[in-house]
């Protein structure tokens, strides 16, 4: 629903959202109250002592403001369950509720000082229990203050004086004047300024130059877009994904249709050659996840793995293995040398050095495949994820190309450096020298598998023969043309419902939309929707069969959006949208259609579990095409499904099941 609006300002925080929290207070204060009563019940006659007086002043003081509290918060909580997410009206006395009980912090906090007081006077010579429970009183009181603190502090919108002015509240507006259009342009500038900070903050830790200026510009851009046409809080946003994740739930329960399935089933041909691709994913998933060096080996091996590679840490580095970048301890080598199973000689060049736009990277000599494997580490420091979220398009020129096509600029500026590296440097000549006679491959993982298959389109017109294994890359990669040229060459593999496959500006706004939908037509209370939620995604069962507004409506008015959508969308007048696109002649859109890169694997686990922990799974794998990634799916595993070594183990389920049907 809309953000609550108080003191003037909109704050990141719904008037249903008071509910749990307040239900939780409530029930505190409750037994904070009987305690107080009892023990002042108990000790009536009792206040005869040094400072008594005033302790009997306190106790009773202190009921009469936890009473009012609890009366409050009763009020509060009620009125909060009322209504739905689009419909506020039931709930619009809650502001005042809401005022009421702010002012009663103020008699709390001057009764917390009085007892702070109290009890630090060492004149005071009353019973021990009688002082216990006032010290109790004190430290919970200081406790609700300072969480209500860091609570107004967590709702606080940096820009909820600004975006009042977007709210429909009735008042004629003229959008189409040059004032309102310099008023729009304002916030918007404020938006980006406030996302920036907001980037500059979480990233303080590293070093920050030039380029981190402009991606921290370009980032802020693109979360102030996304989020600036919508008046949802994060509540809002968690109650669509729930509701989102059980509708799909319940789609995928339903039976397929016979042409369906039949249309699924693949020629014996296709068959076995998508078993060589598995046989051949499997092996080299193992480079793309040695990539990430020890993380991902103690990750892996969280009992034994420090000791191994204490083992090894002192060990001296053949001086033929060129070594770039910090690795303390040889930590990371170690690791790279665990997974792989190769030996020291068999290293060409590696690369731990790490800024923005420029990932580790090692080139190596894979002598049971015959190939010269080049891996590329994927996501696992701030630096990686300004590379990731840099998410602008740029022209990429190739000559074979009829038509040139977009990629993703901080992937493919990732990939320059690593080009340059691999040519300018020599590594490539240098390893082709040791071993003429071997192929290229180029393999990664997540942002390794987007930054290998834009490295292996530049490097193509150099070695025709070159493959590329891009495990779990972005979705939201290469153009069409771009991804239909590399079919011939990058093989993609995705495991069930990885997020970052279906990761693109269209799937963000599609998915958007959905949650709008969905929430603004649900008949529940928002509580309602989360604590349900909350058991599914847990304990499981069948998803909730949630009434919504779209019952009972025929084909064409499903077309239509409702007024309760609308409420969610911000309307802003054409020369704001104006200002939004900034459209060019012959210029790309800024967030076109970006797709998966080559052929795809999909692995899918045969019967699928919903819920997080499940034993024996097992995988089947087919081919798939990049339609099938152009909607977010909401699961629990829409993030372990992109882990590598969940990538991995999927990969070696099915080579080991393919080699004991060969066996047979």
């Amino acid at each position: 629903m809309p953000g609550l609006v108080l003191f003037g300002r909109r704050w990141a925080i719904g008037s249903d959202d008071f509910v749990l929290p307040g239900a939780f207070e409530l029930f505190v204060r409750l037994v904070w109250w009987i305690g107080i009563f009892v023990l002042y019940t108990v000790h009536k006659g009792q206040f005869n002592c040094p400072g008594g007086g005033l302790l009997h002043s306190y106790l009773l003081g202190l009921i009469i403001l936890l009473a009012s509290i609890i009366c409050a918060l009763c009020a509060l909580v009620y009125v909060s369950m009322q209504g739905t997410i689009s419909n506020p009206g039931p709930r619009k006395s809650l502001p005042k509720i809401l005022y009421t009980r702010l002012l009663l912090y103020f008699p709390e906090f001057i009764w917390a000082v009085v007892g702070a007081v109290w009890v630090s006077d060492n004149s005071v010579q009353c019973e021990k229990t009688v002082i216990n429970g006032v010290i109790g009183t004190v430290i919970a009181s200081w406790i609700i203050i300072i969480f209500t603190i860091i609570g107004v502090v967590i709702v606080f919108d940096p820009l909820g004086g600004k975006k009042t002015f977007y709210l429909p509240e009735g008042v004629s507006r003229n959008l189409e004047s040059s004032h309102s259009g310099q008023l729009l342009y304002n916030v918007k500038s404020s938006a980006t300024r406030v996302w920036e900070k907001r980037i500059r903050l979480l990233c303080c830790c590293i070093v920050q130059d030039d380029d981190h200026r402009v991606a921290f510009t370009s980032i802020a851009e693109l979360f102030r877009s996304y989020f600036s046409d919508t008046d949802l809080v994060p509540s809002d946003i968690a109650a669509g994904l729930i509701l989102l994740h059980q509708e799909q739930d319940k789609m995928e329960s339903c039976p397929k249709e016979p042409e369906e399935v039949l249309c699924h089933s693949p020629s014996p041909l296709v068959t076995d050659d998508l078993d060589v691709e598995l046989e051949n994913a499997a092996h080299y998933m193992l480079f793309a996840a040695a990539a990430y060096g020890w993380p991902y080996y103690v990750y892996t091996n969280p009992y034994t793995a420090l000791c191994k590679l204490n083992g090894d840490c002192c060990r001296n580095i053949p001086a033929d293995s060129e070594i770039t970048g910090s690795d303390r301890h040889n930590f990371h080598f170690g690791s790279i040398l665990k997974i792989t199973g190769l030996q020291y000689r068999d290293f060409i060049h590696i690369s731990f050095h790490n800024k923005i736009y420029e990932i580790p990277f090692f080139v190596a000599l894979d002598h049971k495949k015959e190939a010269i494997v080049v891996a590329v580490r994927g996501t696992l420091s701030f630096e990686d994820i300004l590379t990731d979220l840099s998410a602008d398009c740029e022209d990429l020129t190739l000559e074979e190309v009829l038509e040139n096509g977009f990629v993703h600029k901080g992937i493919t500026q990732a990939a320059n450096y690593i080009y340059r590296k691999l040519i300018n440097d020599g590594i490539l000549n240098q390893a082709f020298t040791i071993a003429p006679e071997y192929k290229l491959v180029i393999v990664g993982h997540s942002l390794g598998g987007g930054t290998a298959s834009i490295l292996a389109i530049m490097l193509r017109n150099s070695f025709p023969t070159l493959r590329c294994f891009a495990f779990s890359p972005p979705g939201g990669l290469l153009s069409k043309s771009l991804a239909d040229y590399t079919k011939n060459f990058i093989i993609s593999v995705i495991v069930g419902k990885d997020l970052v496959a279906r990761l693109s500006m269209p799937n963000m706004e599609d998915l958007k939309r959905r949650i709008v939908r969905i929430v603004a037509n649900c008949n529940r209370p928002k509580y309602q929707i989360l604590l349900r939620g909350c058991w599914y995604e847990v304990f499981g069962g069948d998803p909730d069969d949630f009434p919504t507004e779209l019952d009972g409506r025929n084909q064409d008015a499903l077309t239509q959006p409702l007024l309760a959508e609308e409420s969610l969308m911000v309307h802003r007048s054409p020369s704001y949208n104006a200002l939004e696109e900034e459209p060019h002649l012959n210029s790309p859109p800024q967030y076109p259609h970006l797709y998966l890169p080559g052929k795809i694997i999909h692995v899918v686990e045969e019967c699928s579990s919903k819920r997080l922990c499940s034993s024996d799974i097992k995988y089947m794998a087919r081919w798939s095409n990049e339609t099938v990634f152009s909607s977010i799916l909401i699961s629990p595993k829409m993030i372990t499904d992109h882990m590598p070594d969940v990538v991995l183990k999927a990969l070696n389920s099915l080579s080991q099941e393919h080699g004991s049907c060969l066996s047979c």
